[in-house]
């Protein structure tokens, strides 16, 4: 049975991926700040509750520590995040940086850090960074692309650092598969429920916490394959 912890799953594409996962036959985590939404969003899936905010050290440490008495963790798919402040970059502070850092890139480590000793216990761990195509020098650069009249300096920074997080973990530990993945524009309370069908963008989530020892790693992948970062 492949044990599997979504951050920030209560709703949106980590409710959905949690939803896909469990009809797999994983035993799925709903991690999630709010315990009154966290257990409702479980007990609507069939799978298990465990309070964790990515922004606070002492609830990632008891989440770990909740996963170790359960048993163990195989799948860390590292979802949750914040749209950041959406002010235009010349007004865009450092405050800003550091509040939107703080979940999508600081919660991120944090979140690895402490289950990194449960994955290397698994036999197939895996771990799947949830970014975006903001984060894309590629996607930024090309004018034919949506994200090329998008600016925001907060957000898309700490989506550009964490492929870069994902490359350096994959590098350091070559036996977890470490990816990146863009779900793409996607209907959420990120983006006012525009966009996408959370079904269609978490395909990537599902597609990518299931690569198993001889998947891929290292990589960023949209719901079409490997993409250029």
């Amino acid at each position: 049975m492949t044990t599997t912890l979504i951050t920030g799953a209560n709703r949106g594409l980590g409710f959905e991926a949690a939803r896909r996962l469990t009809g797999a036959g994983h035993t799925v985590y709903i991690g999630a700040r709010d315990p009154e939404r966290g257990r409702a969003a479980a007990a609507r899936l069939g799978a298990r509750f465990v309070r964790l905010d990515v922004t606070d050290d002492g609830s990632v440490q008891a989440a770990a520590a909740s996963l170790r008495a359960s048993g163990g963790l195989d799948v860390l798919v590292n979802n949750a995040g914040t749209a950041g402040a959406r002010r235009p970059v010349g007004e865009t502070t450092a405050d800003d940086l550091a509040g939107t850092f703080e979940t999508n890139v600081f919660g991120v480590v944090r979140v690895t850090h402490a289950f990194l000793p449960l994955l290397k216990e698994s036999a197939a761990p895996v771990v799947v960074n949830v970014g975006s195509a903001l984060g894309s020098r590629a996607a930024c650069a090309d004018r034919s692309r949506p994200e090329f009249d998008v600016a925001y300096l907060d957000y898309s920074a700490s989506k550009s650092a964490l492929v870069m997080l994902t490359s350096q973990y994959a590098k350091a530990f070559p036996a977890i598969r470490f990816n990146a993945v863009d779900p793409g524009y996607t209907a959420t309370d990120l983006t006012g429920h525009q966009g996408a069908p959370v079904q269609e963008g978490a395909e990537v989530i599902v597609r990518m916490a299931a690569v198993g020892a001889d998947g891929p790693t290292g990589g960023w992948f949209d719901n079409a394959g490997p993409a250029a970062w």
